[in-house]
């Protein structure tokens, strides 16, 4: 039968619970055990696909096109498993989900509540998950403890284990053990109030992780043993790791994945966890530096591009260097501001948004990145920019642009991104999006088609307009390859400068599939041509010609 783990947070939010989760679906995953998880989030919203980036930070999507919250990203990331938009369920979906229900006539007349139908709903989505080739789903229950929005996921995840039987369930809460300065002391206090209200809801915590700066003393997980009733050896303290990566180990250190065994009865031999360990000492201990740009909307909010940071991270401890992320926020990077922002880069990544604000100082980004031979990545809506720069300043189509930016009093009149004819009725904040996994097609002998080293690749996806076919014989004849294209040929998925050390966007987003011990294809070389030039050698991968290529 699945085993269930619930991984709940008191006190603040930001504890780490997904960190949490991740790092023990990791654990678990290396003692032989077949892992999925899942996140419950109690806001309203249907999914997080319509929320501004600076309110929920990035939307992770999945190969299903499922528009989730990004601790999807650190499930996946930490336990190299691809997941569905079945692992993200809101608190909007699930009600939802019950109307619908209530309409059909599925409840035969009875009062719809909160209680049976709401928390039954929840219960639903959770035991979906539990497939015969699953032995272990970890859910997250998003919030914290005390929250009014949170009280229904309590209720349902108590009641589980009623259903599923006590050896079956396993509840861990992670919570905050704070230094207090004047009086240098930590204290348990708001520890032992988050237990106290959790165990208020029903459910009694197998295992207690506490969140600190520096390492809890035995007595003082003594304390929180004896005041919340859970046994010492199940008080794991996670303090402040060097690497995220490090999380795994600190928790495997402290006990966790063994007092969750024994409660829910699994045996397992110790976790292989070598090439992890491997992996955290190259982290922790970079040969070389590269300082990589990101010239962006949403900087302010380092989450909103949580998974280009950790794609970035990834092809650091490839090539054993330490990445510095210059953040450099996308209107800032116009006029003659655009030397002063760039001019200390080793590489740049432009990466997706949507919307008008900022878009110019992309462009200009890729301008300058295109005349100064420094290696540029573009994602999503930096593949546009870089496109609309390059017509802008190399074709002489001086009011090149993206329909998207079309207004009654201003229309392009090349509109080299533009929505194609199936996109064009809008029906509602999603329906003509681009979601999810597609199929690219690499031309035999580009940069990409070396770089996957695959003839065929897939990528996720999440915008609306594309590069526009009609001015693709005008690119292409100019010097710029459009390297990848859908199956058919009428999308263009990659484009490249063959005479720049490495000037290559996507319209897909790839950091979404980077994971810590195989960095995403794009990254890797990108970082390798931004090491490069940091060291002032040529990239290893290409040789590009001897003159950029510039306005005619």
């Amino acid at each position: 039968m699945t085993k269930h783990i619930f991984v709940t947070g008191g006190v603040v939010s930001g504890l780490g619970k997904g960190l949490t989760a991740s790092s023990l679906g990791r654990l678990l995953k290396a003692r032989g055990l077949r892992v999925t998880l899942q996140k419950l989030d109690p806001y309203l919203n249907v999914d997080p696909g319509t929320m501004n980036p600076f309110e929920h930070g990035e939307v992770f999507v999945t190969d299903d096109g499922g528009e989730t919250d990004l601790d999807l990203g650190h499930y996946e990331r930490f336990i190299d498993e691809n997941l569905t938009k079945d692992s993200n369920a809101t608190t909007g979906i699930i009600y939802s989900s019950v109307l619908a229900a209530e309409r059909r006539g599925d409840y035969l007349g009875k009062t719809v509540q909160v209680i049976p139908h709401v928390t039954d709903e929840i219960k639903r989505r959770i035991s979906s998950l539990a497939r015969p080739d699953i032995d272990v789903v970890i859910t997250e229950v998003g919030g914290t403890v005390g929250d009014i929005e949170i009280l229904p996921f309590l209720e349902a995840i108590r009641q589980f284990r009623l259903d599923a039987g006590r050896s079956n369930v396993c509840y861990v809460h992670v919570t905050l053990v704070p230094f207090i300065g004047p009086s240098s002391e930590q204290k348990t206090k708001p520890t032992q109030h988050s237990v106290t209200e959790l165990r208020s809801r029903g459910i009694q915590p197998d295992a207690i992780v506490c969140r600190s700066d520096d390492p809890l003393s035995t007595d003082l997980k003594g304390k929180i043993s004896n005041l919340c009733d859970v046994p010492i050896g199940a008080v794991c303290n996670a303090a402040d790791a060097e690497s995220l990566y490090e999380i795994p180990l600190v928790l495997h250190d402290e006990g966790l994945d063994t007092v969750v065994c024994e409660q829910l009865r699994i045996e397992t031999g110790e976790p292989e966890l070598t090439s992890w360990r491997a992996l955290v000492d190259r982290a922790k201990t970079p040969s070389k530096s590269v300082r990589v740009g990101v010239v962006g909307k949403y900087v302010a909010l380092p989450d909103a591009y949580l998974s280009v940071v950790e794609a970035l991270n990834h092809s650091g401890i490839h090539h054993s260097a330490d990445v510095e992320i210059a953040w450099i926020q996308a209107e800032d990077v116009e006029g003659l501001l655009v030397a002063d922002k760039l001019r200390d880069l080793d590489g740049i990544v432009i990466p997706g948004g949507f919307g008008e604000r900022g878009f110019e100082g992309k462009v200009a980004t890729a301008e300058y990145a295109r005349e100064h031979r420094i290696p540029c990545l573009g994602l999503c809506l930096g593949l546009q920019a870089m496109t609309i720069e390059y017509a802008r300043n190399v074709l002489n189509l001086t009011d090149a642009n993206s329909s998207e930016f079309d207004t009654a009093d201003r229309r392009t009149p090349y509109p080299v991104i533009d929505l194609m004819d199936s996109q064009r009725d809008v029906t509602n904040m999603g329906g003509t999006m681009r979601l999810g996994a597609y199929p690219a097609v690499l031309e035999a002998g580009s940069q990409v088609a070396q770089i996957y080293d695959a003839e065929v690749v897939t990528e996720r996806h999440r915008h609306r307009w594309e590069f526009n076919p009609r001015f693709r014989s005008q690119f292409e004849e100019s010097g710029l390859r459009c390297s990848g294209t859908s199956p058919d040929g009428n999308l263009v998925e990659f484009i490249e400068l063959p005479s720049h050390p490495f000037w290559v966007a996507t319209q897909a987003h790839p950091e979404l599939k980077s994971r810590p011990e195989r960095p995403a294809p794009l990254f890797r070389e990108f970082l390798g041509a931004s090491l490069a030039r940091a060291e002032g050698r040529s990239p290893h991968l290409f040789e590009p010609d001897a003159e950029p290529v510039v306005a005619r």
